[in-house]
Formats: C-alpha cells, sequence, structure tokens
C-alpha cells in the first residue's frame, strides 16, 4: 500500500477550490496552510495502479500550480 505526502501549491486565489477538489479525491487527506496558497497532502492506495491512476487525476485539476513529493513509503 502506497502512502505518499506532497507539499502542493494552488495558483494565487484558487487555495479553497482546490482543497474541495483534493477532498473529493478518494485517499486523500488535505491540510491546508493558514497563511499560504500551499497545501499538504497526503494519500494512501492499496495498490501501485491505484497511486497511478490517482497521479493521472492529480494532472486534471487545474488549480495545481505546482506540486512535489515529498515522502513515500511502500508496505
Amino acid at each position: 500500500m502506497p502512502i505518499k505526502s506532497y507539499l502542493v501549491h494552488a495558483f494565487e486565489g484558487k487555495k479553497d477550490e482546490l482543497v474541495n477538489e483534493l477532498n473529493r479525491l478518494p485517499q486523500c487527506e488535505v491540510n491546508p496552510s493558514t497563511n499560504e496558497d500551499v497545501l499538504v497532502l497526503v494519500t494512501d492506495t492499496p495498490t501501485v495502479a491505484a497511486e497511478k491512476k490517482l497521479q493521472q487525476l492529480f494532472e486534471s485539476i487545474s488549480q495545481i500550480k505546482n506540486m512535489a513529493l515529498v515522502s513515500g513509503f511502500d508496505m
């Protein structure tokens, strides 16, 4: 089961929309900052294939300015 954490930067003024969009995705936990357009995203997927599918969904979210993998762990 892959567990990954990301720093996700939203486009200016789009943080709330991005939080809502990411919260709709399965296996995602979003922790927004209080003073910047940055989020901490933690994903927990049952398989590597599910993780790849989730990453493809991230690519379709227009509010994401950039996204950096911080840590990854596969059990």
